[in-house]
């Protein structure tokens, strides 16, 4: 399976830019910046990822990104000035965990995040320590490699509720129209127990599969099919129960992108596991 176009919408002159929300995959620890087993295994993400900003209709202004790897019983947002990078990923090459990544954080969006949050009764609150993860800084490393566009994070709620996050994302639609980009950052299948086995490439394939009509879908069939994901083929082999962290960042996407066309963007095996992204808008 190859990596799939992308291409963005032309818009006639004067036309107004809103920005798009996108679900990517962030890939297996800093896997694109060291050496692998088989060694091409990640080049197609890699490519997708690499290319991912040249479909934007422009550059964006900041990025909001929702990481799969920071749950809070509130929902959070990174505050710092600079946060500094946190290495949450283990057993990788020592140069992996020198890494950098200097973007800047961003207050006031920040507080605008915790205010819109706020009007849509969701209670949520910033964060002035809390870092960049892995899920965040790996990623932009490939998309907006210079790190001159400044980026808060989101945390998910710890409950992993989809219905809140769906609502999180549509508390978030405003900011699209103010040249914000919002990023889910996560897994499309993420179960770390099934390495090695081969019977999970056919279950990955057939859940993807159902991803991608249901997010290809219209809004109102999307929404409700993200709602009953658990009812998906083969769900919880993909998504352990408890484990769905890597799933609910595309809730957030979804529910930003409200009433906007979801398409896949890019499709891959690594692995003998199919993973996918998606674009909204």
């Amino acid at each position: 399976m190859s990596a799939l176009p992308t291409t963005s919408s032309a818009l006639p002159p004067g036309a107004h830019h809103r920005m798009p929300t996108w679900f990517i995959p962030h890939g297996g620890g800093p896997c694109f910046f060291m050496d692998w087993n088989p060694p091409d295994a990640w080049k197609l993400m890699e490519q997708y990822l690499r290319t991912a900003a040249s479909t934007l209709p422009q550059r964006p202004k900041a990025i909001v990104m929702v990481s799969a790897h920071w749950l809070e019983p509130v929902l959070s947002v990174t505050s710092g000035v600079q946060p500094e990078l946190i290495y949450d990923y283990y057993g990788f090459p020592p140069h992996t965990y020198s890494l950098q990544y200097p973007a800047r954080g961003e207050p006031a969006l920040a507080d605008r995040i915790v205010n819109l949050l706020g009007q849509a009764q969701l209670p949520a609150k910033t964060d002035a320590q809390r870092g960049f993860d892995h899920g965040m800084f790996i990623p932009l490393m490939l998309i907006f490699p210079q790190a001159d566009i400044p980026v808060v994070q989101l945390s998910l709620g710890h409950d992993l509720d989809p219905e809140l996050h769906l609502q999180v994302g549509a508390a978030l639609a405003p900011l699209r129209d103010e040249g914000v980009l919002i990023i889910g950052s996560g897994m499309s299948f993420h179960n770390l127990r099934t390495r090695g086995d081969p019977q999970y490439g056919p279950v990955s394939e057939q859940f993807d599969r159902w991803l991608t009509s249901a997010l290809e879908a219209d809004p109102t069939t999307r929404r409700q099919a993200l709602l009953n994901w658990e009812q998906a083929p083969f769900a919880r082999l993909c998504h352990p129960p408890h484990g769905e962290e890597h799933l609910l960042p595309l809730m957030v996407a979804v529910g930003a992108a409200g009433q906007d066309p979801g398409q896949r963007v890019y499709a891959d095996r690594v692995m003998d596991r199919v993973l996918s992204g998606f674009s909204f808008g």
